[in-house]
């Protein structure tokens, strides 16, 4: 089959992971990038080998050539572009997270389903086996008790995207919210209540975030930052737990069930992940992260974030 035509939405240093699945045998090919400005667009097409670069975002989602785009800008930016790219037909994979606003969800969701075109939010995590082997282990661990999530990192440049506010910045933003969709995955279900406290740094934005989220009887616990290194993921039941220290990146992927490791095949996120992508625009398969989960994580980002900034529990209706 002729592979899906995809296009970069801006030269963002995310999309080397991207590009870097691409293959002969790849049912997408990268046709073409938009940035800001022209010769930044052409250098970049060059360096990486992309057939177009455009001097801006309009005129990428005005090329008849691109099929979908990649939009892996900064977050405040997601769900203005996905909506631009929705208006121009092109089909969207946008970084995560999409929002924290839920009514965003909603407009961007129903506007692909009216135009017959696939949105879909980038938490390549989901796509690993290691994440699939995770599920189908978590029942022997009996009934659920307790989720941990971490995933933070030393964020050292004071000039990052990362710290600036009115771009969406902050930890949790950035890799909280993956915590967020690991205890959302393994509850089974979204949270009743959450309970959150921030440490502001650099740019006004979360530098530290811990919260507690129930899920009915069951309490999941997360913390991201830009100050320490750590990411993992821990499931604890009645008959045992269940582990991985490297849940989000699958560079090791190894799950632990009590003393016994279950090694899994060492494959691309990002590779999956776009090959459920293109499956979905071909009618083949639908979107593995769909309208309800990208719903499901922008109801509880605002929940957290609302929690840390008033200092008070919310509780999710």
């Amino acid at each position: 089959m002729t592979p899906i035509r995809l296009g970069l939405l801006t030269t963002a240093k995310i999309n080397r992971r991207v590009l870097a699945t691409r293959s002969d045998d790849a049912p997408y090919r990268f046709v073409a990038v938009g940035s800001r400005d022209q010769a930044r667009a052409d250098a970049y097409a060059r360096e990486w080998g992309i057939e177009r670069g455009h001097g801006s975002y309009e005129d990428l989602l005005g090329d008849d050539g691109v099929d979908a785009v990649y939009i892996a800008l900064p977050n405040k930016l997601h769900h203005e572009w996905t909506m631009r790219a929705l208006g121009a037909g092109k089909h969207v994979l946008c970084e995560k997270p999409y929002t924290r606003n839920p009514p965003d969800v909603e407009e961007a969701w129903s506007e692909a389903e009216r135009r017959g075109l696939v949105v879909m939010e980038a938490f390549m995590w989901r796509h690993n086996p290691q994440t699939t082997k995770l599920l189908a282990l978590l029942p022997r661990i009996g009934e659920l008790q307790e989720i941990h999530a971490t995933f933070s990192f030393r964020l050292i440049e004071d000039v990052n995207v990362r710290l600036l506010g009115d771009l969406g910045g902050g930890s949790l933003l950035d890799v909280g919210c993956y915590c967020v969709s690991g205890a959302r995955l393994l509850a089974g279900r979204e949270p009743d209540r959450v309970y959150a406290e921030a440490v502001y740094g650099r740019g006004g934005v979360d530098e530290n975030f811990a919260a507690v989220l129930r899920f009915d009887d069951v309490f999941a616990t997360i913390h991201s930052g830009f100050r320490s290194v750590s990411h993992s993921l821990l499931a604890l039941g009645s008959e045992g737990k269940l582990s991985t220290f490297d849940p989000w990146v699958s560079t090791d992927p190894v799950v632990r069930l009590n003393d016994e490791e279950h090694v899994v095949e060492r494959i691309s996120s990002y590779r999956l992940e776009l090959e459920n992508f293109v499956a979905a625009i071909r009618g083949e398969a639908q979107p593995l992260l769909g309208k309800e989960e990208s719903l499901g994580q922008a109801r509880t980002l605002d929940a957290l974030l609302r929690s840390a900034e008033t200092n008070e529990p919310v509780t999710l209706g």
